[in-house]
């Protein structure tokens, strides 16, 4: 048996958007970080507005179950007019911006 140290890992030159790209994984994670975002949003807005799950679908014209899945921040896919729709009913505007990788 061995009695030699284990040399260190040697993370100099990556990142972990790089790993998490190698792995095929970073879109699914910013897109569910996103939702996060958004159901977050949702949530506060219509916490602050006192609206309802019940209300807030049946300002949307859809159903409590559509709304969950909304609001679900695990759950990515949904439609941008779905998110579009239930921004304008709590009196807000979804904006989508595409920007530069860094």
């Amino acid at each position: 048996m061995s009695t030699e140290p284990t040399p260190p890992f040697d993370h100099s030159g990556s990142s972990f958007d790089s790993f998490l790209e190698e792995d095929g994984l970073l879109d699914e994670i910013e897109v569910v970080a996103i939702k996060r975002v958004i159901a977050w949003q949702l949530l506060e807005t219509m916490k602050a507005q006192h609206v309802t799950k019940k209300a807030m679908a049946e300002r949307m014209g859809t159903s409590r179950s559509q709304l969950d899945r909304l609001l679900d921040p695990e759950n990515g896919a949904v439609h941008l007019k779905t998110i579009a729709r239930a921004a304008r009913v709590i009196g807000k505007k979804l904006r989508l911006d595409m920007v530069d990788a860094a």
